[in-house]
């Protein structure tokens, strides 16, 4: 048989009905009505009449078998398209689109006995074609009429066939059985979509959708994010504490789950999969241990996962756009911006530039600068001050805080979270203003080059405690600086290029061991012998007198100025 088409465009014409609008009880009624009507012309006319009162649909004409053909029932509108009588003789029997000028989707229902034989049509019409409901609305009516048309055959033809009476009979009694499931269902079906359009109007979040859910299926009803851990339950018997699954159980559990169409049960639990997009954000389930859940708990459970899925992805959003404000903000911070539009996007993103900052500035070998490493360094510093601006650089982690760190506290945090320790932490002096916070970075780096190139290079340092290194800091002439290291290392610097050696290295070794020659040597991994004809050398080569308090304050200052601040260039 022909699918029904679906089309869009055209008018529609609706004639008055007896009834305003024809549910399952009124169907009922007009069953009735079609089984008490002896005349097929009337049997017809009337459920043209009620074809309006199903939807959108309008009967343009119907049709009985004769002995000559079709033969047109009158009585119709007299205004309307005349139909091609000949389309309809092309149809050979079979129910199909019939072309009908100003009208965008006709069709003609076969009216046929209980035998299957042709006894007439229907064409109807409207401006698209019908839903599933729609189809099974007006194949009911046909049917009814059908029925009705066929009984009058059988009275007619043979009074006597008790039989056949019954079989029609019958025909009738599951039309109506099937109505009345209908009408069951649509009620079930409208009381879920009711409670949970109630749920999302008043915004309820995950809580309210698990407590709709279980108030309409009496099972109780939960939320797991994709990690297995519960954000949300709603009835009895809520283990405590809740189980933890491993994360290779939950993701083979997730895998199982995603490669089944629909709800999927699993041991004691009917699941559903959260997943818009495709991303898997939880799932949604019912406690099930009986295996009681029927087909309107799983159609509650399918359109409850719909509902948490849009209330998921819309706050996954609203989290990306906030993260994304809060890194531009950050960034632009950092770079320097005017202080009047910056206090107004940190209130926007919910952060008080009002109040004393310090910028810190983490690195940690081995480990990306990704989402993961981001949120260790969030919850590393996070107190009960206002959470911190966070953003990348490079492969640095700089964060805008209010809390000071309490000086190790932060590393041992991060060490415990990322690994091994080997990290290093570069904490600024305090910015009481927008525009102090690029001075305050230019602080936060030094600090954390400071503490890359000393001798215990893991650890946190702060900017306050440099000492002389805030000397040589940020804000100096790198041309004076230059011109120091070259009066006073210049001719080593030229003998190490000219000859491999390393004697500006052993003197900075020297002189971070605090001239302690075991230390140094341990340090530079010579024998003590080596060290000591290098530093011989470097006299005689440098031509000062490592003895002198003056001399050594100068060379350690130089020393420290060529391996800090110009990386060790010779």
């Amino acid at each position: 048989m022909t699918r029904h088409p679906s089309n869009t465009a055209g008018t529609e014409r609706h004639d008055p009905s007896p009834l305003a609008a024809l549910d399952p009880h009124g169907l009922l009624v007009l069953s009735h009505t079609l089984f008490a009507c002896a005349e097929q012309s009337e049997i017809v006319r009337l459920a043209m009449g009620h074809v309006s009162a199903l939807g959108p649909y309008h009967a343009e004409a119907g049709y009985l078998v004769r002995g000559d053909g079709l033969s047109r029932v009158p009585g119709h509108d007299a205004g309307a398209p005349k139909a091609d009588d000949a389309q309809m003789k092309d149809l050979g029997e079979a129910d199909g689109s019939v072309s009908l000028a100003e009208r965008s989707w006709t069709w003609a229902f076969g009216l046929r006995g209980a035998a299957g034989g042709l006894l007439g049509y229907i064409l109807v019409s409207s401006r698209s074609g019908p839903d599933e409901q729609g189809r099974f609305l007006l194949s009911t009516l046909v049917g009814l009429a059908s029925a009705a048309l066929s009984l009058t055959v059988t009275r007619a033809a043979q009074e006597d066939e008790a039989g056949e009476l019954s079989r029609v009979r019958t025909e009738r009694d599951t039309a109506l059985v099937q109505l009345d499931t209908m009408h069951a269902e649509l009620h079930l079906q409208k009381t879920v979509h009711e409670t949970l359009a109630r749920v999302a109007a008043r915004g309820g979040g995950e809580d309210a959708i698990t407590q709709a859910l279980y108030e309409l299926t009496g099972l109780s009803a939960l939320v797991e994010d994709r990690f297995g851990n519960l954000r949300s339950w709603a009835g009895p018997d809520r283990p405590d504490p809740y189980p933890v699954r491993s994360s290779t159980y939950q993701e083979e559990l997730l895998r199982q789950v995603a490669r089944e169409p629909g709800l999927v049960r699993v041991k004691d639990r009917l699941i559903a999969v959260v997943r818009p997009r495709g991303d898997v954000l939880g799932v949604l389930a019912l406690e099930d241990p009986e295996a009681t859940a029927d087909e309107h708990a799983r159609f509650a459970l399918d359109h409850a996962q719909r509902s948490l899925a849009q209330q998921l992805m819309h706050k996954r959003e609203l989290a990306e756009v906030e993260l994304r404000l809060r890194r531009q903000l950050i960034d632009d911070l950092l770079e320097g911006t005017d202080a009047t539009s910056a206090y107004a996007r940190a209130e926007a993103v919910g952060h008080d530039l009002q109040r004393t900052h310090h910028v810190v500035v983490v690195h940690w070998p081995g480990n990306a600068p990704d989402d993961s490493f981001t949120r260790a360094v969030e919850q590393a510093t996070a107190t009960s001050a206002t959470r911190p601006l966070i953003t990348r650089r490079g492969d640095r982690m700089v964060l805008l805080t209010e809390a000071r760190p309490d000086d190790d506290a932060v590393y041992t945090a991060l060490a415990r979270e990322l690994g091994p320790p080997g990290g290093a932490i570069g904490v600024s002096t305090r910015c009481d203003s927008p525009d102090g916070i690029p001075r305050c970075y230019r602080e936060a780096l030094r600090a954390l080059e400071v503490r890359q190139n000393s001798r215990q290079r893991s650890g946190t340092t702060f900017f306050d405690d440099l000492g002389l290194y805030r000397i040589l800091g940020p804000g100096n002439d790198l041309r004076e600086l230059e011109d120091f290291v070259r009066e006073w290392l210049g001719r080593l610097i030229d003998y190490d290029a000219g000859h491999d050696t390393e004697l500006v290295e052993t003197l900075s070794r020297y002189f971070d061991c605090g001239g302690n020659y075991d230390d140094a040597a341990a340090a530079l991994t010579v024998h003590r012998s080596t060290l000591r004809y290098r530093l011989q050398r470097i006299r005689e080569i440098s031509d000062h007198d490592l003895a002198d308090v003056d001399t050594r304050l100068n060379l350690q200052v130089a020393t420290r100025v060529w391996k800090i601040i110009l990386g060790g260039r010779r």
